[in-house]
């Protein structure tokens, strides 16, 4: 039988995990390590975690797929509000998605390569005489937490609704061989699954904001229901979960004055380190590409109507005409959200998108008031001069999304996230410079599947790429 070369087999990058710093150290070799050493006690465990997360962060293959940051930033690219000519010029043309391109062959291998590390922990763990029920139960639920969040990658970038395609194989063991595309409802499920068991597991507590906990866990759970349309009650209480409880309180603008390259922020939920000798150099989006003052690419453009909708009092008005290009040229404005900086972390989710998503559950259950105060809650924390809105019905659910693109663009896609779950098209206006149209549920919402995975995997072959 042919073997799957998208997994990697055996233990982690076993870590050091330092008492003083709490930063992910770099990767020691893995050859003479063995499951006794990992399972043997909490400290091995978490070493293997540690390990897991600085796969987040890592240079996994080239610039525009080194880590989670490559997902998010391709997402963003592919929308109506940035522009792209350097790295992810590819993705942000919609051209990123033949079966032999760099996209479609990371976001299927890295995901993999992760859920099998997971898969690995939840079996070794189970099987430990060494760790303590609480132990099991902790670190259970942190390794299905990951599973669900790569598993939910997947389900993004290579499924997409009305097309009638089956979602990718499901793994729930370390495996040595490829399995069968498998079916979306149970796909779902499993996610659905994985991350209900990590928010009964988790608690508070982690080594620092790098490490998925319950809050993280909830954040996910918000998330991955939204993109489901599934139970809006449990959307709202997993996103209000996530940031405390208190959205409103939970936020802290003045992360907006800090370059979005510190994770120490009240207002990250989860984060990953970064530090002097473990840099990306010049991986790191978006802060590299996006910091026209210092960056190296200097690739990223914003819209003007995007920036239009920001008042001049509001703190999120990080723009300038760096060029100083007449008004209506596609390279108009950039943005000084993101700071230059080869020790820039990463973020991956604040309390701001989670009121967000409690805002838009809110509305969907009919509670317009309640959605209403939270959106703006935001919007007056970030301008003091905001008027709270008097939009009803279907405008209101328009305003929160939008707000949605405002406060999160270039972090993680949201707007091809929104238009994608929605069933929505992408439709592009006259300042880019490339204006590509998506119709609702067009197929360049989806990768096709590699050619390295049927061309490996006996129980796929390259009709699966039909309709893609």
């Amino acid at each position: 039988m042919k073997n799957i070369n998208k997994l990697v087999i055996g233990l982690i990058m076993l870590m050091g995990v330092s008492s003083c710093s709490d930063y992910l150290d770099d990767p020691k070799p893995t050859d003479v390590l063995t499951a006794v050493d990992v399972y043997n006690s909490p400290e091995g465990v978490r070493a293997y975690f540690t390990g897991v997360y600085r796969m987040f962060r890592a240079q996994y293959t080239r610039t525009d797929a080194g880590g989670v940051y490559s997902f998010y930033y391709a997402r963003s690219m592919k929308g109506n509000d940035l522009m792209q000519r350097s790295w992810y010029k590819w993705d942000y043309q919609h051209e990123n998605r033949e079966d032999n391109y760099t996209r479609t062959g990371f976001a299927w291998q890295f995901p993999y390569d992760v859920i099998n590390h997971a898969n690995t922990m939840i079996k070794e763990i189970a099987a430990s005489t060494a760790l303590s029920d609480a132990d099991k139960t902790l670190f259970t639920a942190e390794a299905k937490a990951l599973r669900a969040y790569f598993y939910f990658q997947l389900y993004l970038e290579f499924y997409g609704e009305g097309l009638g395609l089956q979602t990718p194989p499901i793994y729930t063991e370390p495996v040595t061989e490829g399995g069968a595309m498998s079916d979306p409802a149970a796909f779902r499920q499993l996610i659905i699954d994985d991350i209900n068991a990590a928010v009964a597991g988790l608690t508070d507590d982690r080594l620092d904001k790098s490490y998925i906990n319950v809050a993280v866990a909830q954040g996910l759970k918000a998330r991955i229901l939204m993109a489901f349309n599934q139970d809006w009650d449990q959307v709202e209480a997993a996103a209000l979960a996530a940031c405390g409880g208190d959205a409103a309180a939970s936020l802290n603008a003045s992360i907006y004055d800090t370059g979005f390259d510190d994770i120490t922020n009240s207002e990250v939920i989860w984060g990953m380190y970064q530090t002097a000798d473990q840099t990306n150099y010049y991986y790191s989006a978006p802060h590299v590409f996006s910091d026209f003052h210092n960056g190296p690419y200097k690739g990223m453009f914003v819209n003007a109507n995007l920036v239009n909708s920001f008042s001049s009092t509001d703190v999120r008005y990080e723009f300038e005409n760096y060029y100083g290009v007449g008004p209506g040229h596609w390279a108009e404005y950039v943005t000084n959200k993101f700071q230059f900086s080869f020790e820039a972390d990463m973020y991956l989710m604040r309390t701001a998108e989670m009121l967000l998503i409690a805002a838009e559950a809110k509305y969907r259950n009919s509670d317009a008031s309640g959605a209403h105060d939270l959106l703006y809650a935001l919007q007056l924390n970030r301008d003091p001069n905001a008027v709270k809105s008097a939009n009803t019905g279907a405008d209101l659910l328009e305003e929160i999304l939008y707000e949605r693109r405002k406060e999160l663009y270039s972090e993680i896609g949201v707007e091809w996230f929104d238009a994608k779950r929605l069933g929505r098209g992408i439709d592009r206006d006259s300042h880019h410079l490339v204006e590509v149209d998506l119709e609702p549920n067009d197929k360049r919402f989806v990768l096709k599947v590699p050619e390295d995975e049927y061309n490996a995997n006996e129980n796929i072959d390259e009709s699966v790429n039909d309709n893609r």
